[in-house]
């Protein structure tokens, strides 16, 4: 294969659409709904390490989780999303030509075509109607 015919055409090709990334606004949107998400989890651990009596183990892991989530909330939404749309999966071939039924011919000769042809005459007018022409 020619090297400049291979670079001209991957220059020239069209995107395909099932293959473009995430679209920015839908990168950010899911980025902040998850912030959100981990802040009200934040929120709540800090209400049930507050509310939560008689004092125990599980206040410990309350204040962890005010403590350290918000860190996560935060890099989790600075960071890029790194997901892509799933690319165009072709289908086989094999697959496509297995699925369509075969018509084979009947007869190997070839139908007669069928011709209709039209020929218009003038009307030659009656005895006693005068010509319109």
């Amino acid at each position: 294969m020619n090297p400049l015919k291979a670079s001209r055409k991957s220059q020239y090709s069209a995107q395909s659409a099932t293959s473009l990334p995430v679209a920015p606004e839908e990168d950010a949107g899911a980025r902040v709904r998850n912030y959100l998400l981990t802040m009200g989890i934040r929120i709540a651990c800090l209400l049930l390490m507050v509310l939560v009596t008689p004092y125990g183990w599980y206040s410990f892991v309350f204040a962890a989780g005010a403590i350290f989530l918000p860190y996560f909330a935060v890099i989790g939404a600075n960071a890029a999303s790194a997901r892509s749309a799933a690319g165009a999966e072709r289908p086989e071939v094999a697959g496509i030509e297995a699925r369509t039924p075969r018509v084979e011919p009947q007869d190997e000769r070839p139908a007669a075509p069928t011709v209709i042809r039209i020929s218009e005459t003038p009307r030659k007018p009656a005895e006693g109607e005068p010509d319109r022409t």
